[in-house]
């Protein structure tokens, strides 16, 4: 299934969780086919199985259709509790910056209030003058765990998504200490989506190809096949540190063809428009402003 989180139009931003029939197609409104549904995406994924099994009623109900033109798609998890970074995890990105092969993997953190929508505005602040692109794959947990081992770590993962880790490169790279997190945290700077496609629907997450495009030119095409640290590794590995709970996302490195490597770098500015797509999951498309 492709969940997703909407508003109507002209509603007041309240948020809605749908099904969609299909990529780009109509969403079915979970809370009208059973007025017992949450709201929010990370209450429908605190319900576990229940909430599941009633978003396949609904979608194979045919009922509660809301067209495309009367919504406004929002990123698929808001608020969740964590948002969590994996640096290096793609051996072609290493690669490129002539970087060792990571033996464990790099985790960092953005800070929810990062998230925006699959077509909202990337907000370019006036503290940065490097702002950078990065197509990663994301996934999206689906229930409380800790201490989880690798054999069993897919069934806590609810789906999968596209992200834009945006990275303001000199505050990642020279100032802060060198420490990432406010690099990679401003206000906008992790567009999610279109859908959560649930992991029974994606064929294989590890065999995805994955693209970003600036202006219309690509500048990142790789597979998710270069990833160091599979879904299944970053789920044991950082529920060794913290306890997972729904909602929480993981976004999974990014492969070659950012701006600062390039020669000479390039780096983001007002006008640009993002386009991050992957296999199986559809894309997100954001103007920089």
């Amino acid at each position: 299934m492709r969940l997703v989180q909407f508003c109507h139009h002209g509603d007041g931003g309240v948020t809605r969780v749908g099904v969609e029939q299909g990529e780009g197609l109509g969403v079915v409104d979970l809370k009208a086919f059973d007025p017992s549904m949450p709201s929010t995406m990370r209450g429908f994924l605190e319900l576990g199985a229940a909430g599941l099994e009633c978003a396949q009623r609904a979608l194979s109900s045919g009922r509660c259709v809301v067209v495309r033109s009367d919504i406004q798609l929002l990123s698929p998890i808001t608020a969740p509790e964590k948002v969590i970074g994996v640096g290096l995890n793609y051996r072609d990105h290493c690669l490129e910056q002539n970087a060792p092969i990571p033996k464990e993997p790099i985790i960092f953190s953005k800070f929810p209030s990062a998230i925006t929508g699959p077509y909202d505005d990337i907000l370019l602040p006036a503290e940065s003058q490097e702002v950078d692109w990065e197509v990663e794959l994301a996934f999206v947990i689906g229930k409380r765990g800790k201490h989880i081992k690798e054999e069993d770590a897919l069934s806590y993962v609810a789906g999968f998504t596209v992200a834009n880790d945006v990275s303001a490169r000199d505050w990642q790279m020279k100032r802060n200490g060198k420490q990432w997190l406010l690099g990679k945290t401003f206000d906008s700077f992790c567009p999610l989506g279109p859908a959560l496609v649930t992991t029974d629907a994606v064929t294989d997450p590890h065999r995805l190809a994955v693209s970003c495009l600036v202006n219309g030119d690509v500048v990142q095409s790789s597979n998710t096949d270069q990833m160091i640290f599979k879904t299944q590794a970053l789920v044991s590995w950082v529920s060794k540190f913290v306890t997972l709970t729904p909602g929480d996302v993981f976004l999974t490195g990014t492969p070659p063809g950012v701006g600062v490597f390039r020669k000479p770098p390039i780096f983001l500015k007002r006008g640009d428009v993002v386009q991050c797509q992957i296999e199986q999951l559809g894309s997100i498309i954001n103007k920089v402003i």
